[in-house]
């Protein structure tokens, strides 16, 4: 279906459960926002959320005079991480890559899929490499939008993050607050974390 561009939300709701939601009911749809779920859901269900936090999972950095993205996507080992790479034919095994803060990582196996291993450099956990050099991966449709900024450090974590891991948001938890945690338990509905 057509979505026009301008119907395409850069930011998250406010109040984060005032957010729309479609709701299918037998063979029709409804409009509801998302604080009306403790009266969609019947007592005794159970929600089930993530508790990952976000990382700052995208990093920008130079190989010579060539442009790098790299999107982590997956944790390999202490210092080892699986990544997607924007302008990855300008990039060859054992290649260094320069990210800002003095961030650097060693490019190795490329995978079928066009993933590519790094192996950061230094004694520092990845973690606060991270911190320093990396930002939030924003979904496309918005990162195509604006660019990163300090704001979507918060807007892209849920309520329950605690774990750090994730390399995305677990977007449709994002909505959740502490009021309709509370509407929800009143109502009967459980909930349980995991960590992806």
């Amino acid at each position: 279906f057509e979505l026009p561009p301008e119907r395409i939300a850069l930011r998250p709701a406010s109040p984060r459960d005032s957010a729309r939601m479609l709701v299918p009911i037998g063979g029709m749809r409804a409009d509801h926002i998302v604080s009306d779920l403790p009266s969609l859901l019947r007592s005794g269900d159970c929600l089930v959320f993530n508790d990952t936090r976000v990382i700052p999972a995208q990093l920008e950095g130079m190989r010579g005079a060539a442009r790098i993205g790299a999107t982590l996507h997956k944790r390999e080992g202490p210092r080892d991480w699986r990544a997607f790479i924007r302008n990855g034919k300008r990039l060859k095994n054992g290649d260094t890559i320069s990210f800002a803060a003095g961030v650097t990582a060693l490019a190795h196996d490329k995978a079928d899929d066009g993933s590519w291993g790094l192996r950061f450099g230094g004694d520092e956990p990845v973690e606060l490499l991270l911190e320093r050099a990396g930002t939030m991966p924003l979904p496309p449709y918005i990162a195509g939008k604006r660019p990163t900024d300090a704001r979507d450090a918060e807007d892209y974590q849920t309520m329950f993050a605690q774990e750090a891991g994730a390399v995305a948001a677990p977007t449709a938890a994002l909505h959740f607050t502490p009021d309709l945690m509370a509407s929800l338990a009143t109502a009967g509905i459980a909930h349980e974390t995991l960590t992806l």
